[in-house]
């Protein structure tokens, strides 16, 4: 997909998707989130940047490490998402600066962050070396920039619901999903852009979802295929449905569903 329409894409898909995310992805993702805050090893009263940021999963825990002597800053392609951290940072009581940019054009001075941040975005980014460039970019020189992504797609037992929308489509939904957490790529391309000392880790980790409308929920209306999902009548909405709990059907327990999931952590110094 040529990288402008990539980006307009990601912008209405995830306007669309800002209001259920949260509630459908916030305990499946904490892993991930997990991981990646411990690789960045934020201190009190650091400055910090929370690439892609959704909303706010990570940035408000990025806040509650800096402490009221430290400061951050979020950012993400959505206006939808970034309203929603903006909100959940005034509600406690967090300044910061909440934006809407590109990852690939962040609109910061050089040297201006300890630590920068994406959790779960790069996958969505047009070209991701350019973001990677740009997290260096505005970090001061020996800081850290830490990302964490989805692994492999083998790994991912969800993975099924991009064909699954593809097919009812005329254009891909979200090209190289799995690219970043194939082998050894996203630890390369911390490289590639510059960064030292790189260090990857990668776990592995079920993807639990209660019931089968939330396992829907959350791989529908929640995430990267929702702007795709939208335009769906009701025949078509339905065939997808069953074709997606047919894929993650040896998964299930009951009534819940335990899916395998895969993360892969990078973190890197300017």
């Amino acid at each position: 997909m040529e990288p402008k329409l990539q980006r307009r894409v990601q912008r209405y898909g995830w306007n669309k998707a800002a209001a259920h995310y949260e509630g459908f992805w916030s305990a499946q993702l904490r892993p991930a989130q997990d991981l990646m805050l411990k690789m960045a090893e934020l201190k009190p009263g650091e400055r910090v940047l929370d690439v892609a940021c959704g909303t706010g999963l990570v940035t408000l825990r990025a806040a509650e490490a800096v402490g009221p002597g430290g400061f951050v800053a979020a950012s993400d392609i959505s206006e939808d998402m970034v309203q929603a951290v903006a909100d959940a940072a005034a509600a406690r009581g967090i300044a910061g600066d909440f934006r809407r940019m590109d990852a690939e054009t962040l609109e910061f001075p050089d040297d201006e962050f300890d630590a920068v941040l994406c959790g779960l975005g790069l996958m969505y980014v047009a070209v991701p070396p350019n973001a990677l460039r740009e997290m260096r970019r505005v970090l001061k020189p020996g800081r850290r920039a830490a990302a964490v992504v989805w692994g492999a797609r083998k790994n991912c037992g969800w993975a099924e619901i991009f064909p699954i929308v593809e097919a009812r489509t005329a254009s891909d939904v979200c090209p190289m999903f799995f690219s970043l957490g194939t082998g050894s790529t996203l630890a390369d391309s911390f490289r590639d852009a510059g960064f030292s000392e790189v260090r990857e880790e990668r776990i592995s980790v079920p993807i639990v979802f209660p019931t089968a409308e939330a396992a829907i929920g959350a791989a529908f209306v929640g995430g990267p295929v929702a702007l795709a999902y939208a335009r769906f009548d009701d025949p078509v909405r339905e065939s997808a449905h069953a074709e997606y709990l047919a894929s993650i059907e040896p998964y299930r327990r009951d009534r819940s569903y335990h899916v395998p999931g895969e993360f892969v952590a990078v973190v890197g110094l300017s």
